[in-house]
């Protein structure tokens, strides 16, 4: 059974549609990407996931069963939007947050406690919010999410505002909450973050669902253009060859685009024929180019 379904899920706000018959699925201890450009729907459908609004049509379901107040203690947010507040120290609000889910003041400050020197800070215990930097902050929110142990756990832009280290420890922590049978619904404009922790996604566009499904299979749909070349010398001739779009050359090669897919068979003799070859890659398609060309064909 999955533990998360939307089913033809609908909302409305007078005569604008904000979310459009969503479908998808989200299975015990799946990480699920949710896309789509600002406006898309993606905020209004975590809100219905989580509760704080209702879809005017279709069904939400949590282990096949509707939402009720219980649930409220199985979820955990991290809103795009940070919540936490500036004066309040980091003790005082977060243990506050965990017993609102249903957590005695002493478990919820051993889970304080365990996550804080997880991340390696337990000096910001007793730290106000506004003391720290922006990427602490966002840790601490993402603290504050997961806290009680969620069995739910909807991330909005977890890792903005992050530098490179901190990115990769958060990264770490979602795969283990995900090992440990949470179920992730993870929205983010950062397409390699998707690419690395989901295996099923959903693009939306204007409230419609443009493109759905295991992003392996999803990019079998889409032709491969582009081909990296790197040679140990220079090698002429390159953008004549039949079938070549066009030719960058960068500081580590070529990238050459191809309109058709024998033409990279073209480009590894021709670049045979007058260099030794160190590297040649038919790319397959990124998801960003995947949710461009999906986003401006919805356009057309």
């Amino acid at each position: 059974m999955e533990a998360l379904k939307l089913d033809k899920v609908v909302k409305q706000y007078g005569d604008k549609t904000a979310v459009n018959e969503i479908n998808l699925k989200v299975e015990p201890g799946e990480i699920y990407g949710l896309l789509g450009a600002n406006g898309a729907g993606k905020t209004t459908t975590m809100r219905m996931v989580l509760g704080l609004i209702y879809p005017d049509g279709g069904n939400i379901l949590y282990n096949g069963k509707p939402y009720s107040n219980e649930l409220q203690h199985l979820m955990g947010y991290l809103p795009e939007e940070r919540g936490l507040y500036p004066k309040v120290k980091v003790s005082e609000q977060i243990i506050y947050l965990g017993k609102l889910r249903g957590m005695t003041t002493a478990d919820a400050d051993k889970s304080l406690r365990y996550w804080l020197d997880r991340f390696e800070v337990p000096e910001y215990y007793n730290k106000r919010i506004e003391e720290l930097s922006k990427g602490n902050q966002q840790k601490m929110g993402f603290v504050a999410a997961v806290i009680h142990k969620p069995q739910f756990l909807i991330l909005d832009e977890a890792f903005s505002g992050l530098d490179p280290v901190n990115v990769e420890l958060l990264k770490d922590t979602v795969k283990e909450l995900r090992d440990q049978g949470t179920s992730i619904l993870f929205s983010t404009h950062r397409m390699e973050h998707v690419e690395e922790l989901c295996r099923n996604i959903t693009i939306l566009h204007r409230s419609n669902t443009v493109v759905q499904g295991d992003i392996r299979e999803i990019k079998k749909g889409y032709p491969r253009e582009e081909v990296l070349l790197r040679t140990a010398g220079d090698v002429s001739g390159l953008a004549q060859i039949p079938g070549v779009r066009g030719v960058q050359l960068t500081e580590r090669g070529y990238v050459l685009s191809i309109g058709e897919l024998a033409a990279a068979q073209r480009i590894l003799q021709h670049a045979l024929g007058q260099s030794e070859v160190e590297h040649f890659e038919i790319k397959e398609p990124t998801l960003n180019q995947i949710f461009i060309r999906a986003v401006g064909e919805s356009n057309e």
